[in-house]
């Protein structure tokens, strides 16, 4: 592991020598070989962080790399669809998860390179890091962070900074 890595540990999330409390998917952290879409796992294994996403509506950007999430901004997570697990524009038929959200989750997201760039239909889309709902309530698959900590660490990685979610913790 680097030094810029951020590490899911049992305790929380390490990064630059400070824990941050942490959430992850609701059917906890699964070997990557078993993760598929709707499982709500989230997938052991070392993952680049591939893009930024933020609410310039409500907030300023957050790094120099960030793109903003625009009206009609979605991620595509039907496994049947052409565009499976990429950013594309409404409107779209095939299911898919609006970027542009009435709650704060959104509004600062770090896209991983799961399953991207070019995904296997059905091994599971959109592994993000993101705002949580509130503190131990689990997401359909990402890593979540209070508000003020994912602030804080977005504004200190770059494009070396990978998500490192150990297998260890999938034997849990």
């Amino acid at each position: 592991m680097k030094a810029t890595d951020m590490v899911v540990t049992p305790a929380g999330l390490r990064f630059r020598g400070r824990l941050f409390p942490c959430t992850l998917g609701r059917g906890g952290v699964m070997a990557a070989k078993a993760k598929r879409e709707g499982d709500g796992g989230t997938p052991a294994g070392t993952h680049r962080i591939v893009g930024c996403l933020y609410r310039p509506d409500r907030l300023a950007r957050p790094c120099n790399w960030a793109v903003p999430i625009r009206p009609g901004d979605l991620w595509c997570d039907d496994p049947k669809h052409e565009d499976y697990n990429l950013m594309v524009r409404a409107p779209l038929a095939a299911n898919h998860e609006t970027l542009r959200r009435a709650d704060p989750l959104y509004d600062i997201v770090l896209i991983t390179d799961w399953n991207w760039p070019r995904a296997e239909h059905g091994r599971g889309s959109g592994i993000f890091v993101h705002a949580w709902r509130r503190p131990g309530y689990p997401t359909a698959g990402c890593v979540a962070l209070a508000p003020r900590d994912l602030r804080w660490i977005v504004a200190r990685i770059g494009f070396q900074t990978r998500l490192v979610i150990p297998e260890t913790l999938a034997l849990r």
